[in-house]
C-alpha cells in the first residue's frame, strides 16, 4: 500500500533555543527511520530497533535536564569542543555519548565507548557503545548512525543514496549485519541484546509521494522530499548550515534561496525539509 504519512509529528527538540540543545534533544527524542528490518535485508548477525515509545520516554526523563541546559549549556559545549572532526555522524555520537554519561536521568550505565576490537595487527572492528541495562539486567551493544538517503527508481533497498553515491541504505545494513554487529563477547561482557540506532531522515522524489512505498519507513518520522528542480520562490525555502541537518536553529541562518546548489533546504512554515541535487549527480 502507499506510505501514509501522519499528520502529526512529536517533535519536541524544535522548542528550544540554543541550537546545541535542539541537536542533543533531537538525538535522544527522535525515532528511527526504520520501524522495522527490511525484509530484503540479508541477516547474518541479528540486531533490533528500538521502538518510538522507548526514545519518547528517554525524551520526558531527560526533558528538565534539557531545559536546564538551554538556559546553561557550557557542560554540553565544553563536552562537544573535544569533538575536532566536523563529520556529523560524529557529531550525533557525542551526543549520545553525552547523555549516556548523564545517567541520573535514565537505567543505562556506559561500560565503554569507541571499542576497538583487535586481532594480531588487525583491527576487526569497533563498537559505538557497550552498556549495561539496570532495567533489564543485560548488556547491550549499540552503533548509532545519523543517515540521510533520498529515494530513486523502485524505492528497494539498493536504491537509496547518501550524500555519497557509494553511500546506499543497503550498504550501511549489510555492514551493521555482517561486520558491526558480529561480536557477542567484549571486554569479558557477554552482550545480550544488540542495537541499531538510525536516526536522520529519508526523502522521497517531489513528484512520486503518491507511489508504492517500502513498510520499513517509520511514519513517526517526517519524511523529506528531493528534486533536481528549483522550486517556486514563494515556497520561501532556505540552505540550512552543516550542523542544522541534525536540527535546524531556531532562527533562519541564510537569507531565502534564489539560486540552488547541493544540501538541503527548509521550509519553516511548513517543516518542509528540501533536498536539491544536480542531474548530473544521479548517474551510477
Amino acid at each position: 500500500m502507499p506510505y501514509a504519512q501522519t499528520s502529526f509529528f512529536v517533535e519536541p527538540w524544535l522548542k528550544y533555543k540554543k541550537p546545541i540543545v535542539r541537536q542533543l534533544a533531537f538525538a535522544i527524542a527522535s525515532p528511527n527511520i526504520l520501524s522495522s528490518i527490511p525484509s530484503e535485508l540479508s541477516i547474518a548477525h541479528s540486531f533490533n530497533l528500538h521502538t518510538n515509545e522507548h526514545w519518547q520516554e528517554h525524551y520526558k526523563n531527560y526533558e528538565s535536564r534539557l531545559e536546564q541546559l538551554d538556559l546553561d549549556s557550557t557542560e554540553l559545549d565544553i563536552f562537544l569542543s573535544k569533538l575536532k572532526s566536523t563529520r556529523l555522524g560524529l557529531r550525533f555520537e557525542m551526543f549520545f555519548w553525552f547523555w549516556l554519561l548523564d545517567d541520573k536521568y535514565h537505567y543505562y550505565k556506559l561500560i565503554e565507548h569507541s571499542i576497538q576490537i583487535i586481532d594480531g595487527p588487525k583491527t576487526v572492528g569497533e563498537l559505538d557503545f557497550l552498556i549495561f541495562n539496570n532495567k533489564e539486567n543485560r548488556i547491550e551493544h549499540w552503533e548509532v548512525a545519523l543517515k540521510y538517503y533520498l529515494a530513486e527508481k523502485d524505492f528497494s533497498l539498493p536504491f537509496w543514496y547518501g550524500l555519497n553515491r557509494s553511500d546506499t541504505f543497503a550498504r550501511k545494513l549489510n555492514h551493521f549485519t555482517q561486520k558491526q554487529f558480529q561480536f557477542s563477547h567484549v571486554l569479558e561482557q557477554e552482550i545480550s541484546h544488540k542495537f541499531a540506532v538510525m536516526k536522520g531522515q529519508l526523502f522521497l522524489p517531489k513528484y512520486h509521494l503518491n507511489e508504492m512505498h517500502p513498510a520499513w519507513i517509520n511514519p513517526a518520522r517526517r519524511l523529506g522530499t528531493w528534486g533536481t528542480t528549483i522550486l517556486p520562490p514563494s515556497e520561501e525555502f532556505y540552505r540550512l548550515s552543516r550542523q542544522e541537518w541534525i536540527c535546524p536553529d531556531l532562527q533562519k541562518t541564510s537569507e531565502t534561496a534564489r539560486w540552488w546548489t547541493d544540501g538541503l533546504y527548509f521550509q519553516r512554515k511548513n517543516q518542509h525539509h528540501y533536498m536539491y541535487r544536480n542531474t548530473h549527480l544521479l548517474t551510477p
